[in-house]
């Protein structure tokens, strides 16, 4: 049997997903959705963050369905109370003296944190950590966040299709593909434990630098693009203008909602900008003209997961990054069982 990676596959259970900007997450109770399983979130009176599965051990109701309370949260069915920790302080129908149930309390994820804005959860004890974006602790770069989007299709294609650099001109036609060269220079990937890297300088043609139009600069320069990648779908490019000067980071984390849907957090770091949030603003919405691209092709495929058997498809030498990816993939299985 063909091994694959679909959003529901029980391996992913051993890794950090990305379930919401942490602005996102205050006193209020939050339900999002991870590997078909509903968990709820929300901030203590110290701003500590806390989630558990989103279903009161009493009836099962959804605890997002209810009210945080100093620090607290309460079901929005019978009243009872939990606090940080997941323990059930109050039963209002057995009144103030009652013995709590030992059985009354939540089951927390075995992972929770937060970097570069965004929170975290892993279901079971996480395989691999959650990498640092260094722009985002860098005071020179503006942060632009692109609008959360719900998606059908295969997270593991969505991270595959942001891996691809073979499919600029084509895909991205109607946005940066018409200038991009078909031919891909030969590359190397750098492999550690479940994650990936890779790093290579090529020519383009910059029509975004005013030097251009100024002639002061050749069309034609160089810059240099690296691609980070950590199981299972925490993605970023770094693309350095060597010639103009600037970075323009994309970072794109995936979240397996359900075995049809993935939700997409993408956010974009620039120091070329002068802090100027018009300039970001449109850059935000360039991005997401290129997402929806991405989005219109990967959203439309048959299949609904992954191959990790490097045999089942054709590949080139273009394809070294994706084929990587399979192979993280399959390591992240394999250690998993």
């Amino acid at each position: 049997m063909i091994d694959e990676l679909g959003n529901d596959h029980p391996a992913l259970r051993r890794c950090y997903h990305p379930v919401a900007r942490s602005h996102e997450v205050a006193a209020k109770p939050v339900r999002r959705v991870v590997l078909g399983s509903p968990w709820v979130l929300w901030r203590d009176e110290n701003g500590r963050l806390c989630a558990f599965e989103d279903r009161c051990p009493h009836r099962q109701a959804p605890l997002s369905l209810g009210a945080c309370e100093a620090g607290t949260l309460r079901c929005g069915y019978h009243g009872w109370r939990f606090d940080a920790a997941g323990r059930c302080v109050e039963i209002p129908a057995l009144g103030k003296d009652a013995t709590i149930p030992a059985k009354a309390k939540l089951r927390a994820p075995a992972g929770l944190v937060e970097s570069h804005s965004i929170v975290y959860l892993a279901p079971d004890e996480p395989l691999a950590p959650i990498p640092s974006i260094v722009e985002d602790d860098d005071d020179s770069f503006m942060r632009g966040d692109l609008p959360i989007v719900t998606t059908r299709g295969c997270a593991g294609i969505l991270a595959d299709n942001f891996l691809d650099m073979a499919h600029f001109p084509f895909v991205h036609a109607g946005t940066f593909g018409a200038g991009e060269a078909r031919e891909v220079d030969p590359y190397d990937v750098t492999r550690e434990g479940l994650a990936t890297m890779v790093s290579f300088e090529h020519e383009f043609a910059n029509r975004e630098d005013p030097a251009v139009a100024a002639g002061t600069r050749p069309l034609l320069q160089r810059r240099r693009l690296t691609y980070r990648y950590t199981a299972p779908f925490h993605l970023a490019l770094r693309i350095d203008f060597l010639d103009a000067g600037g970075t323009n980071t994309i970072g794109f984390f995936l979240c397996p909602e359900s075995k049809e849907t993935t939700r997409v957090y993408s956010t974009l770091w620039r120091n070329d900008l002068d802090g100027d949030e018009g300039r970001m603003a449109e850059a935000v919405d360039f991005e997401m003209q290129v997402v929806a691209e991405d989005l219109a092709l990967s959203s439309r495929f048959d299949a609904l997961a992954l191959p990790l058997d490097v045999t089942v498809e054709v590949h080139s030498r273009a394809d070294k990054t994706t084929l990587e990816l399979r192979r993280v993939l399959a390591e992240l299985v394999e250690t998993a069982r």
